[in-house]
């Protein structure tokens, strides 16, 4: 059975911005105030985990120790079939540099080893999302999200953000970078996981 959410607020154990907004929109029919980690200085800790169940968890249960209010973080990536399911937990780090995050270096290293693997196209990939709901008790709980698509190339769009200008979810002809952010929102694979952790924490 899971643990209903009866607080009035909800900590997002997030310093991104734009997810920050995203949940504050998603939650705002169920009247819930929705924080950051930023706004309570909270430090972000070392995604040390193997899967994004493990990254997400982390960083739950560091942010709701930290502050005794339930905390809800996601671990997100993309999956390439071709390239054996990377960069998937690493998709982050394939954009880190010196000086920040270049997501056209990621974009194009994953192109660029799908072409020298020789795989045929498409190249079947998919967007993943897993929720971690955690209470300052240890409790938790989990809710997966996903979005099937492919890799397309050349990059198409300047909206959204990370690897959304070439990932093609499946049944559009557009990418998600080419796509208004609110529809995007609506069917991603973060909004697959926010209705799973509505429906079960909420509903």
């Amino acid at each position: 059975m899971t643990r209903k959410f009866s607080s009035d607020r909800l900590l997002i154990a997030t310093h991104n911005q734009g997810k920050l907004e995203e949940m504050a929109h998603l939650l705002e029919p169920h009247g819930v105030t929705v924080l950051g980690a930023k706004e309570m200085n909270l430090p972000e800790p070392e995604e040390t985990g193997t899967t994004f169940v493990e990254n997400a968890r982390l960083k739950a249960h560091a942010a709701a120790q930290a502050t005794g209010l339930p905390a809800l973080s996601d671990d997100s990536g993309i999956e390439v079939d071709a390239l054996g399911g990377a960069p998937g937990v690493y998709t982050a780090d394939w954009a880190e540099t010196e000086t920040g995050r270049d997501f056209v270096m990621a974009m194009t290293r994953a192109h660029d080893e799908l072409v020298a693997s020789g795989a045929p196209q498409p190249w079947t990939a998919r967007f993943c999302c897993t929720l971690v709901l955690a209470w300052p008790d240890g409790h938790d709980e989990v809710f997966p999200g996903v979005m099937e698509g492919q890799v397309v190339w050349p990059m198409r769009g300047d909206q959204g953000h990370g690897y959304d200008p070439v990932f093609q979810p499946e049944g559009y002809d557009i990418t998600f970078g080419e796509m208004d952010r609110w529809e995007k929102n609506t069917i991603s694979h973060r909004a697959d996981a926010v209705r799973k952790f509505v429906a079960g924490c909420f509903d």
